[in-house]
């Protein structure tokens, strides 16, 4: 947990990859344990059924994670001159084509079950000597097991700002709206209850777009970040700062006139591209190189840094103040 790649992490982020690893372990424990609980109590309700396949679902991203960290803390080789840390992009991308790919077939079904007009039952079992509706079982069960992802969801949410894993952020949001799922699987189950058959249908439907959504989202993050798009926040909400810092240091070199910057993000560190326009014809290599620890002063990120003297700057790189 020391080191990514080239890159060694503070203190701060050693500590906070150490603790992710083990949200993403007892994230994993937890959410095996609330299968199995659902098994139990599953019934005939489409929604209890898609509740549960969701269940299923959201052991991908913690999943991933975990695998692509065996792969980014490697250092860069000739036949990986960058380093292999876009294995956490493509872990992000396989989550979200997985949950779009499923939630996809599940809002089908769903549909498919409200124009068939399906009337789902739940019935009764023997406990302890009464009998007991299952209705009252299952919504037990998604009451209590949606503790879990408010704990978990917000300890992830913040460690994935602090080491800027978008896949970890995905995950923590996704925990963070569990309880979505947990009330419309139990409204659909009172719909059974009271007879009101398609409640249970669009409880399922409910969920299911839920599921597309995450996919949808998660994937186009992925996809943007895999063809090199501007380096944006962990949340995906605009341009990283940090561009904008890149350049404004830059342009307080003495020998500098002007400058643009490109930056890439590479799965939680960046690849950087500065272009300057010095303000004499020659420029010194002591004068790039004070440049490149300028730069990689400012953020762990910072992975890789070409610094480009220039006569012109790029129309597509970013100037300080430049952001929108």
């Amino acid at each position: 947990m020391k080191s990514m790649g080239r890159t060694d992490l503070p203190p701060t982020q050693q500590e906070a990859m150490r603790s992710a690893v083990r949200w993403e372990w007892f994230t994993i424990g937890y959410t095996c344990v609330t299968i199995v609980v659902i098994a139990f109590v599953v019934g005939n309700s489409q929604a209890m059924r898609t509740a549960w396949i969701e269940d299923m679902l959201s052991l991908i991203p913690q999943v991933t994670f975990l695998i692509a960290l065996l792969f980014i803390r490697r250092r860069p080789t000739q036949r990986f001159p960058f380093g292999l840390h876009r294995v956490m992009g493509v872990g992000h991308l396989v989550a979200g084509v997985a949950l779009l790919a499923v939630g996809g077939n599940l809002a089908y079904e769903s549909i498919s079950g409200l124009v068939r007009a399906e009337h789902a039952s739940i019935g009764t079992i023997q406990l302890f000597g009464y009998t007991i509706w299952l209705g009252w079982l299952m919504i037990a069960a998604m009451s209590a097991i949606v503790v879990g992802p408010f704990i978990y969801g917000r300890a992830k949410s913040r460690l994935a700002v602090v080491l800027h894993n978008k896949l970890l952020y995905a995950d923590a949001d996704m925990a963070k709206a569990d309880w979505h799922t947990n009330a419309a699987s139990i409204i659909g189950v009172l719909g059974i209850g009271v007879g009101w058959w398609w409640l249970d249908g669009v409880a399922a439907l409910f969920i299911s777009l839920g599921i597309v959504w995450d996919g949808w989202r998660n994937a186009r993050a992925a996809v943007r970040d895999l063809i090199d798009q501007r380096a944006r926040t962990q949340d995906d909400a605009g341009p990283h700062p940090l561009i904008d810092r890149i350049a404004r240091r830059v342009d307080e070199l003495a020998w500098v006139s002007e400058s643009a910057v490109r930056m890439r993000d590479m799965g939680q560190v960046f690849h950087v591209e500065v272009f300057a326009v010095p303000v004499r014809e020659k420029v010194r290599v002591r004068e790039l190189e004070e440049a490149r620890a300028a730069v990689s002063a400012l953020d762990w990120k910072v992975q890789d840094i070409v610094v480009v003297p220039t006569h012109t700057l790029p129309a597509e790189a970013q100037r300080a103040g430049q952001a929108r």
